[in-house]
């Protein structure tokens, strides 16, 4: 494992905040191709992709700093050292998104099917970063390409690893499928059922969660993302779209 690329007395830079920056500015980079392909200028869905990123950090933190304010008051820069990607804070983002894209004239479907290959591509540099750090632990095993997580010398699944390969086979199916989309939203439909899939059958490798009864929290977000899906395909509007050449 390999939690910090530097580590110099009390310098520190961890792996998985180096993956998870790197793979954000790939996002990024990608999305001015993916917005060429669905017809949108690529500098709006550029800033638009950086207003959502920076808007999930502020707000997640400001309910963190909310929720514990004396202790803000009293150690304000370790309490914004911790992470802080809140389930409010996700809600507070997909909320601040729409009313940007609204006020840009962005196409949400459009912008969505857009973002979908770039959101798959940051999953799989933050499994890399899970690997790096040695988290996301799965059962044992006694395939080859397990491994030990120390001080235990027990080999386990790799998850981190498995969920980075479907992170990038997704990434790249969903870029050949965006261009011969038959209507906007098919993309981001096609993304959610894959990506909920993929993260449902990993949760049976996973270490199962303390307390969890008959499913646990990520296969509950992963038949959401499956049921939210099929509701993109049942109701969005049915206009067809002019493949991108």
């Amino acid at each position: 494992m390999h939690p910090y690329l530097l580590h110099s007395g009390h310098l520190m830079l961890p792996t998985f905040g180096v993956l998870a920056a790197v793979g954000l500015m790939a996002a990024l980079t990608l999305s001015l191709r993916t917005a060429a392909t669905v017809g949108l200028v690529p500098d709006k869905l550029w800033n638009a992709g950086l207003f959502t990123l920076l808007s999930a950090f502020a707000l997640s933190r400001l309910l963190l700093i909310a929720a514990n304010l004396h202790d803000f008051l009293a150690y304000p820069i370790l309490l914004l050292m911790v992470p802080s990607l809140t389930a409010g804070g996700i809600v507070l983002t997909v909320i601040a998104t729409a009313i940007y894209l609204r006020t840009r004239n962005l196409p949400f479907l459009d912008t969505l099917d857009a973002w979908s290959p770039c959101a798959t591509l940051i999953w799989a540099f933050l499994a890399l970063g899970h690997l790096a750090e040695g988290t996301d632990a799965g059962l044992p095993t006694t395939l080859v390409w397990g491994i030990a997580i120390p001080p235990s010398s027990i080999h386990l699944h790799p998850v981190a690893l498995y969920a980075a390969l479907a992170a990038a086979i997704l990434t790249l199916g969903l870029l050949r499928a965006l261009p011969r989309r038959h209507h906007p939203g098919d993309t981001f439909a096609l993304a959610l059922a894959t990506s909920g899939t993929a993260q449902f059958l990993l949760t049976f490798l996973r270490q199962p969660l303390p307390d969890s009864n008959l499913l646990d929290p990520i296969q509950w977000i992963a038949l959401g993302m499956i049921a939210l899906a099929g509701l993109v395909l049942l109701l969005q509007p049915r206009k067809l779209v002019t493949h991108a050449v």
